[in-house]
């Protein structure tokens, strides 16, 4: 357990030194931790990359403990997690428009933002026409959470 904790705070050492040399949201960047099969997590790389958010991708093979490292409950856990340069934690397929609304805004005693499971038709989910209504969850410090956003139609995403 110690040698898995130790290996993430060492992927995570880039991010955290951005985190403290990078003028407020310049330009909207993440680094975007998955798994190196995951199709669904590319394709929402491919999302923000269209939407012009700077991604950076890490392949990680045991990705849970870099979830517990940034304080994301297995409740609100998909798979892959996308972390600012600011330190938030972007959870599974959100739309790339509430990402920068939420670092717009800086929800006070907010870490992130997470869309829990993988919903079809979020961002990275598309299946032909098919859509599943689904909530933006704002995550709390406290380990508690909130709706942010609830997306009821597939084109409230863009």
């Amino acid at each position: 357990m110690y040698k898995m904790k130790l290996i993430a705070i060492l992927w995570l050492l880039p991010v955290l030194a951005m985190a403290t040399n990078h003028p407020k949201h310049s330009s909207v960047a993440l680094t975007v931790f998955k798994t190196p099969t995951c199709s669904c997590c590319s394709k929402w790389v491919d999302h923000l990359k269209h939407e012009k958010i700077n991604t950076t991708t890490k392949d990680v093979l045991e990705i849970s403990t870099l979830k517990t490292t940034f304080g994301i409950a297995p409740q609100y856990r998909s798979c892959h997690t996308a972390v600012s340069v600011d330190g938030y934690v972007f959870e599974g397929h959100i739309p790339a428009k509430y990402i920068r609304k939420f670092l717009t805004e800086q929800p006070l005693n907010a870490i992130g933002l997470s869309v829990p499971a993988m919903p079809v038709g979020s961002p990275g989910m598309e299946v032909k026409q098919r859509f599943m209504p689904y909530n933006i969850r704002l995550l709390h410090k406290d380990g508690t959470s909130t709706v942010y956003q609830h997306i009821g139609r597939y084109q409230e995403q863009f």
